[in-house]
């Protein structure tokens, strides 16, 4: 696995020559979340001086933000580093002392107690019950054995029949639900028992998958996703302190926030005569000092360039400001392309790219805090877990609007107390978690509360001092939380969302209705005073590049996914630039 760092070649390589001879190649990152930051500092430490990072939203980090909240940091967004061994954000963290805090507990994460192993999971049930401990312990046996069978589909290659309609939430429910009916020592009641949590064992994996629902997620492509070895750590200062190690190397003359991107104009050397001309930047130039990172010699971008060379690309803002480069990394969410490739890209996706974008999935997974003056639960209690008996026989997680919290799968003790007083953190997912966010936060505290007291079968339990909770879906510069492999999808529409524009001309397909457009390439209408007018050229290779978690075949959903990622498109161009210098062309 690439290392987050990079180590710097020496000075008079081919690369370093080129650079300083030939001229800079201008690459714009859209997106400063672990992706961007990650293609940024890799590109920089390379010798690549005129780099642009244009974030949308106010601060970097994109799917990571940590909230103060008096003395304890509070996960949004992403929590954990899944593994240790080889994983990148983990050796970043670890050098840099950030995990010196983390408890014995957090450093060895079950799969269903999220933040602590220490103590026992309480399965509740919605008649104020508690599941016994042994059929728990059965029952998550039994679970984790046919969750096994899962990964054996992709990695032996073994067929998929028809009754499962390759989902894993349908393979999953019906083979546990058989073998529980047909074992013949458990009595009925404990069997309804069983059947009824395997609803709630599938909430939660939708939570951990990012689905709506475990039957959308591919049952062949499921063992696909690789888990790092080791053990799951927290960052007890907060996951954003790794962006801003990232962000650390990279002048903050770079990075422009609250900027956030209308359209890319690609391959404007093969476009028709007139395009976009591009205003002079003056003093507002990124690039006009050399600055912490930056590299002595290099041109300044106000050097008269933009009037003469033939830009490949040109990146449309929204305040109409346009940026020619010869490079762009995208790296916004998948939720953002399926909402906006139509009009984010001009001309538009070649049509393999576009099937990939339908055919990948991502969902929204949110968190709900509770904080109260004194913990109702136990000192053996990790989490409350719900368990709605009425929903043995259910063959669906997907609830009408009103009934949004019954898609709310448990929630999970914060620990140590002593870090965060007395939390509980509320997990939900899907259509039902989009219903959530529309809420406002007094009728979200109040129905949790009512749903603790129903479960734990206490009436007295207060409204919590405080809640905090995260919206991933409903924010317009996300549009969801992370991807997964959506039924129909493969790890090779991952491969071809993350390939780069333009196509070779071996590869490129006819771009169908997806690339039909407006004559001229021309900007968008809120821009139309800005006139038109590149030179034809030749076509570049890698104007356009592709980064984010749902690019990574491996490592989708995941922050270390998201960094590689951003590493593995740098590296595309420093590596096409170093043979070019190389060859002396």
């Amino acid at each position: 696995m690439q290392s987050c760092e990079s180590s710097g070649d020496s000075a008079d390589d081919p690369l370093s020559r080129g650079l300083r001879r030939r001229g800079q190649p201008r690459v714009v990152v859209i997106g400063a979340g672990l992706a961007g930051l990650a293609a940024a500092k890799a590109l920089l430490e390379q010798g690549f001086t005129d780099v642009t990072v244009l974030e949308a939203s106010s601060c970097i980090g994109g799917r990571v933000q940590s909230v103060k909240l008096g003395h304890a940091t509070f996960e949004l967004g992403a929590t954990w580093i899944h593994g240790s061994h080889g994983n990148p954000i983990y050796h970043l963290a670890e050098a840099n002392g950030l995990l010196e805090e983390t408890t014995d507990g957090e450093r060895s994460v079950g799969r269903i107690s999220l933040y602590s192993k220490n103590g026992v999971a309480c399965y509740l049930t919605n008649h104020g019950r508690r599941i016994p401990k042994d059929v728990v312990e059965e029952f998550s046996d039994l679970y984790n054995e046919v969750y096994n069978l899962t990964q054996e589909f992709f990695r032996h290659g073994k067929p998929v029949n028809a009754e499962s309609q390759n989902s894993v939430g349908v393979f999953t429910r019906e083979e546990v639900r058989n073998r529980i009916r047909d074992d013949p020592e458990d009595p009925e009641a404990t069997k309804r028992l069983k059947l009824a949590m395997i609803q709630q064992y599938l909430k939660v994996e939708s939570c951990e998958s990012g689905s709506h629902s475990m039957d959308e997620v591919s049952l062949s492509a499921f063992g696909e996703w690789t888990e790092i070895p080791g053990a799951h750590h927290i960052i007890p200062s907060g996951f954003m302190r790794v962006v801003e190690l990232l962000a650390k190397g990279i002048p903050a003359h770079v990075i422009q926030l609250g900027k956030p991107v209308r359209c890319v104009h690609w391959d404007q050397a093969s476009a028709r005569p007139r395009g976009p001309e591009i205003e002079p930047r003056g003093e507002g130039d990124h690039n006009h000092d050399a600055g912490e990172g930056g590299q002595g010699g290099e041109q300044p971008r106000g050097d008269g360039r933009d009037e003469d060379k033939q830009w490949p690309v040109l990146v449309e803002c929204e305040d109409c400001e346009v940026i020619p480069a010869d490079h762009v990394i995208v790296t916004v969410s998948l939720g953002v392309l399926k909402r906006q490739y139509t009009s984010f890209f001009r001309p538009g996706l070649p049509a393999e790219k576009v099937a990939a974008i339908h055919r990948l999935g991502i969902g929204t997974t949110d968190k709900i805090f509770l904080e109260f003056e004194e913990p109702f639960w136990g000192p053996e209690c990790n989490s409350l877990q719900f368990v709605w008996e009425d929903e043995a026989e259910s063959r669906t997680l997907t609830y009408l609007p009103e009934l949004w919290y019954r898609k709310i799968c448990g929630f999970d003790v914060l620990y140590p107390p002593e870090r965060y007083g007395h939390v509980l953190s509320g997990w939900i997912c899907g259509e039902e978690a989009l219903v959530m966010e529309k809420c406002d936060d007094e009728a979200v505290a109040e129905i949790c509360t009512e749903m603790l007291r129903q479960f734990t079968g206490n009436p007295n339990i207060p409204k919590p001092r405080r809640i905090l909770r995260s919206a991933w879906g409903s924010n317009p510069y996300f549009r969801g939380s992370y991807s997964y492999t959506q039924v129909g999808s493969s790890g090779a529409d991952v491969e071809k969302l993350a390939k780069p524009l333009p196509y070779t001309e071996s590869s490129k397909t006819a771009q169908g209705n997806s690339s039909k457009q407006q004559p001229g390439h021309l900007l968008s209408s809120k821009c139309s005073e800005q006139s038109l007018d590149p030179n034809r050229g030749s076509i570049k290779p890698m104007q356009v590049l592709f980064s984010g978690e749902a690019t990574h075949r491996k490592y989708y959903s995941t922050t270390h996914g998201a960094l590689l990622s951003g590493q593995r498109e740098a590296a595309r161009l420093i590596e096409m630039y170093r043979d070019l210098f190389q060859q002396g062309t």
